[in-house]
């Protein structure tokens, strides 16, 4: 009863544009953090784009995925449970923004085949992340205020 009681209260509070921006931050952050990772060391090791941008998906799923686990198992949530809420506030969230940074990236004239020392590697990676926030953040207004996505966590976070 008090767990959908809270669900309600959830619902109508977090619905606000500044709760999105904060869902999408979060979500941004894992995402950055896999991305650059992942572009960095296929093009380091000389891959191909296409296993470059995989391995860099992969990582910002990944990276995502930690950082809502981080903070819903230390606020008590045994691992089972917390990889659901993860999975249940994330997965849109971090496919949007995958979807629409990569999209900038392969549609950049010159992105896929810059190199490290190239401002057009970083650039378009900066862009391409700024682009993806933009996008993903009416994602995040929209699960939030029918009380999924970042929602879910948030009842973790007090």
């Amino acid at each position: 009863m008090q767990h959908e009681a809270h669900a309600g209260h959830v619902h109508h509070q977090t619905s606000s544009w500044s709760m999105a921006v904060q869902a999408t931050l979060h979500c941004l952050t894992g995402c950055a953090i896999g991305e650059v990772l992942g572009m960095v060391i296929g093009t380091a090791l000389g891959w191909a784009n296409l296993p470059t941008t995989i391995l860099a998906i992969v990582l910002a799923f990944f990276f995502g995925y930690s950082l809502t686990l981080r903070g819903v198992l230390k606020a008590g949530l045994g691992l089972r449970d917390a990889v659901k809420v993860a999975l249940a506030a994330d997965t849109l969230s971090i496919a949007v923004m995958e979807l629409v940074d990569n999209g900038v990236i392969i549609l950049w004239p010159g992105a896929m085949d810059a190199e490290l020392d190239d401002l057009l590697f970083w650039g378009a990676l900066a862009i391409s992340l700024v682009i993806a926030f933009f996008a993903t953040t009416p994602v995040n207004k929209w699960m939030i205020g029918r009380g999924k996505g970042h929602a879910v966590v948030h009842q973790y976070h007090h």
